[in-house]
């Protein structure tokens, strides 16, 4: 999620009871619900480890103990520092009047910042860019793919609860409200995402080969991770077969998906509205869907091969989740092999560094005996 929907968020929550458990945890909720994304200070080593550390080990579980902690503890400082200020400036009867909510305790502090840290996570979590929640003990992503990176609704939701000035009373049920409809926003994507992977195989008709593997046990499916820890295996007969199908969010609609096969050797994405008559009657076949598929080459030929062992190569395909890698050598044999995440074919990039290249491409050159001559990040 963006940090402003984090902020909102934190906002909304210090209106619930959880934000009268004594001065100073509205500003602890605050600050631990964007404190995850202080990762962001990776840019100063260049965009590369920007996409390294993004949502690392800030993520993971000691960095949800250890930013709950260092935001109590600023919070805590900052009060104290305030509260002298204050004294020098105003007559005891106005600190009185000023002070007149109990200071929350550090153990209290520290527990909400532990209450707005956990939720930032588990609200990255669901986002189909997805976070690395086992980091540094594990650093495969892991995401649901129910939300884009922002949600209009969401952001519309919680915007509007926090207009005006109401009465306290009046604060406590826009709050209730507000997460009532962020819990049904949730409902209703990750019920719309189900629907659109139960349609997907109608979309691609005849030309959906089958799996290269076979299907995952029962109750896998719900968190996607990546990189794969075991590789599809390649299909022994030489023919294509279907590695997996995933259902991307879009940013207008909750019923609206991009729907991603992956095959053995290319990538193929078709776009879908639920609320498309079509898609009420599968049987339909006049339509014939399979032919505006999309098609992106995904051919790993030994210098692709080769590129992968390159520093930028491990470090792109360690975060990118559909790698679709393309090769073309020129006149002199230099070979340029080319990767692009197919889940941003198209898309705002809105969870990247606003300068620098395209975090979601990288290419290598590579000389006719195989030497690196270039690695980068974009085009």
């Amino acid at each position: 999620m963006d940090n402003v929907t984090h902020t909102l968020f934190a906002a909304t929550l210090a209106r619930t009871p959880l934000g009268r458990a004594g001065r100073g945890t509205a500003a602890a909720l605050i600050l631990a619900s964007n404190a995850p994304d202080i990762d962001i200070v990776a840019t100063a080593g260049g965009p590369l480890k920007y996409l390294e550390w993004h949502r690392g080990p800030t993520h993971g579980p000691l960095g949800v103990v250890g930013l709950a902690v260092v935001t109590a503890g600023l919070v805590w400082i900052g009060r104290g520092i305030l509260d002298r200020r204050r004294a020098h400036a105003e007559p005891a009867p106005a600190r009185a009047g000023a002070d007149a909510q109990v200071d929350a305790s550090l153990a209290m502090l520290a527990a909400v910042s532990l209450v707005g840290v956990l939720l930032h996570v588990l609200m990255d979590l669901p986002t189909s860019y997805g976070t690395r929640i086992l980091s540094p003990f594990d650093w495969h992503w892991f995401a649901v793919d129910w939300l884009p990176i922002v949600d209009i609704y969401l952001l519309g939701a919680l915007v509007v609860g926090l207009l005006g000035r109401p009465s306290p009373a009046q604060r406590r049920a826009k709050a209730a409200v507000v997460l009532l409809l962020m819990a049904t926003n949730y409902g209703v994507r990750a019920v719309s995402h189900q629907q659109a992977l139960a349609v997907a195989p109608w979309l691609f008709g005849p030309t959906l080969p089958e799996l290269c593997d076979p299907p995952p046990t029962a109750g896998a499916g719900l968190l996607d991770s990546w990189p794969r820890r075991v590789p599809p295996s390649a299909p022994t007969s030489g023919r294509r077969c279907l590695v997996e199908i995933a259902a991307m969010p879009s940013f207008i609609s909750p019923f609206k998906w991009r729907i991603i096969a992956q095959m053995s050797n290319a990538y193929e994405i078709h776009d879908i509205d639920l609320l498309d008559q079509s898609f009420r009657e599968p049987d339909q076949e006049s339509g014939a869907p399979w032919r505006l598929t999309l098609r992106y080459p995904n051919v790993w030929t030994p210098a692709v091969q080769r590129a992968a062992t390159t520093h930028i190569g491990q470090r792109y395909l360690g975060f990118s989740r559909f790698p679709a890698a393309r090769s073309v050598v020129d006149a002199h044999g230099v070979t340029t092999v080319r990767w692009t995440d197919v889940r941003f074919v198209g898309m705002i990039a809105l969870d990247q560094p606003r300068s620098g290249p395209d975090l979601f491409t990288a290419t290598v050159r590579l000389s006719p005996d195989g030497q690196i001559l270039e690695e980068k990040l974009g085009r």
